[in-house]
C-alpha cells in the first residue's frame, strides 16, 4: 500500500507539473498582449513596455519559466493582473461553487441513473427499454448550453419560479444542477445497463436464478456489485470533469465558479489566474482520480493495488 501510494502520488505531482509547464507555454504562445488588455487605448509603445515589465513579461521566455518555477515551489503562483490579488486566493474563492455545482450534478446522476440503467438492463430488448434507450440518447444528445437555454426560457421566463443566474440562494442551484446532470445522467445510465447486461447473462447469474434467487435480488445483489468498478470508474471521472468547470453551463447561469473564471481570464489574458486555476482544478481532479483508484479493491477483492484498470 505505502509504495502504491508514494508511486502514484509522484505521478501526479508529474502529471500536475506538465500540465502547468504545458499551459505556460501555450498561453504566452497564444496571439495577444496582455499589456494592450490593461492599458489605455491612447497608450504609447513606452507605456506598453512598462506595463510588461511591470507583469513579468519583459523579459525572455526560458526566463520567465524560471523565475515561475522559482516562484511554484515557494507556493507563490502571482498575482492576478486583473483582480490585483494572489491568483491562488481568487481561485480558491470560487472552488466552492464549482464543488457544490458538481457534487450536486453528481449526487443526482448517481441517484437517477443507476436505478434506470439497472431498470433498463432488467427490460433489455423490450419496447419500454427502446423507449428509455431513445430517451438518454436525445439528453446525451442535447448540448450543454442548449438544455440550459431551454430550462431558463421555461423556469425563469415564462414560469418564473427559478432564480435564472447567480447563487443568491439555493433555488439557483436548481437550473445549473439539472443542465449539467442531464448529460451525466444519459451517459452513466447507459453505462449501467450495458454492464448489467452482460452481468446478468453470466453462468454465476444463471446458477443464481436456478437455485430461486428472485430476479430482484440477481439485479441488485449481484449484477450491479459486480458492475460496480466500471460505475464507479464512470462518476469519478465524470466528478473530475466537473472540478475542472462546466464553463458553458457557469457562463449560461452567471454561475460564480471557476469555469466563468477561466473565460475571464483568457479573455484578459490574465496568465497567473489562467496557471493558478490550472493547479487547483488538476490536483483535485487527480486526487478524486486517486481516491477511485484506491476504492477498487474494497469493491472488487479480484482488483490489486497497482493492476487497477
Amino acid at each position: 500500500m505505502a509504495a502504491y501510494l508514494a508511486r502514484r502520488i509522484g505521478q501526479s505531482l508529474l502529471t500536475v507539473f506538465l500540465t502547468l509547464t504545458t499551459v505556460f507555454l501555450l498561453v504566452r504562445l497564444a496571439p495577444g498582449d496582455p499589456a494592450a488588455a490593461y492599458a489605455p487605448p491612447t497608450a504609447s509603445s513606452a507605456d506598453l513596455q512598462r506595463i510588461r515589465a511591470q507583469f513579468g513579461l519583459d523579459g525572455p521566455l526560458i526566463t520567465q519559466y524560471g523565475i515561475f518555477l522559482r516562484d511554484l515551489f515557494t507556493g507563490d503562483l502571482g498575482t492576478s493582473y486583473s483582480f490585483r490579488a494572489p491568483a491562488f486566493d481568487v481561485v480558491m474563492d470560487r472552488m466552492p461553487y464549482t464543488i457544490t455545482l458538481a457534487v450536486s450534478a453528481i449526487a443526482v446522476t448517481t441517484v437517477i441513473a443507476v436505478p434506470l440503467g439497472v431498470w433498463m438492463a432488467r427490460r433489455a430488448d423490450t419496447k419500454r427499454e427502446l423507449g428509455a434507450n431513445v430517451l438518454t440518447i436525445a439528453g446525451q444528445s442535447m448540448p450543454d448550453f442548449w438544455t440550459g437555454v431551454m430550462l431558463l426560457t421555461v423556469f425563469a421566463v415564462l414560469v418564473p419560479v427559478l432564480p435564472a443566474s447567480g447563487f443568491t440562494s439555493w433555488s439557483g442551484l436548481v437550473l445549473p444542477t439539472v443542465t449539467v446532470a442531464i448529460l451525466q445522467l444519459a451517459l452513466v445510465s447507459r453505462l449501467v445497463r450495458r454492464e448489467m447486461t452482460v452481468a446478468l447473462a453470466a453462468p454465476y447469474t444463471t446458477v443464481a436464478r436456478s437455485r430461486g434467487v428472485s430476479e430482484r435480488a440477481l439485479a441488485w445483489r449481484y449484477g450491479l456489485r459486480n458492475s460496480a468498478v466500471p460505475l464507479l470508474t464512470a462518476l469519478g471521472t465524470r466528478f473530475a470533469a466537473l472540478l475542472n468547470g462546466v464553463v458553458v453551463v457557469e457562463v449560461v447561469f452567471g454561475w460564480p465558479g471557476v469555469g466563468s473564471l477561466v473565460v475571464r481570464a483568457l479573455a484578459t489574458r490574465d496568465y497567473p489566474l489562467i496557471q493558478a486555476t490550472v493547479v487547483v482544478t488538476a490536483t483535485l481532479a487527480i486526487l478524486v482520480q486517486l481516491i477511485v483508484d484506491l476504492a477498487y479493491p474494497l469493491l472488487d477483492p479480484r482488483v490489486r493495488l497497482g493492476k487497477a484498470a
